[in-house]
């Protein structure tokens, strides 16, 4: 197996075998995160190879920086080609701030709440709609800034930061009737 330096470099050559290497290196985890965005497997699956065609097409800008980075600009990258992809599909509808408000929730025990299978967690993240999703994946699951959110999907910084407090709220109801329902 190459090293990441290695397999950018021969990658940026257009080598064959080396994109083959890098696909299959790299392609669960990009399909994982483009699931988490999406929330259907089929569509993450296509979202996930349109990524790898655009850093097939891309990498002369790929510039690198130590290990890691190569993973670090794939994953910006298909974040960048998800988020594309739901502004086309009108997926990504912005309602005023006031007309989202969730009711206050209770603070679920955080020990229980570790006790919570992993996929249980998976699917109540899918279960957000679209906008509160992808802040939350965005700032609390791939490191982006408010700033860095605000400028990737049109909306304020201080709109990003309202939308994650409601995503937050919403994954805490979430996993407190979790919590009733398996009486943990």
């Amino acid at each position: 197996m190459r090293t990441e330096q290695e397999l950018a470099r021969l990658c940026t050559a257009g080598d064959r075998e080396a994109q083959g290497e890098l696909y299959v290196q790299y392609a669960s985890r990009l399909y994982a995160l483009c699931y988490r965005y999406v929330a259907d497997r089929e569509e993450a699956q296509d979202l996930m190879h349109d990524a790898m065609i655009k850093a097939m097409d891309s990498f002369r800008s790929f510039s690198y920086s130590g290990e890691g980075s190569l993973y670090a600009w794939l994953r910006r990258l298909t974040v960048n080609v998800v988020i594309d992809h739901l502004r086309h599909v009108s997926r990504l509808r912005l309602v005023p701030l006031d007309q989202t408000m969730e009711p206050d929730s209770q603070e679920a025990d955080d020990d229980a709440a570790d006790n919570i299978p992993a996929q249980a967690m998976i699917d109540m993240v899918a279960s957000l709609p679209s906008v509160k999703r992808m802040v939350f994946n965005m700032y609390c699951i791939d490191g982006f800034s408010h700033k860095d959110i605000a400028a990737a999907i049109g909306i304020t910084e201080k709109g990003s930061a309202s939308i994650l407090a409601k995503a937050r709220a919403q994954l805490r109801n979430a996993v407190n009737d979790y919590l009733k329902r398996t009486r943990q």
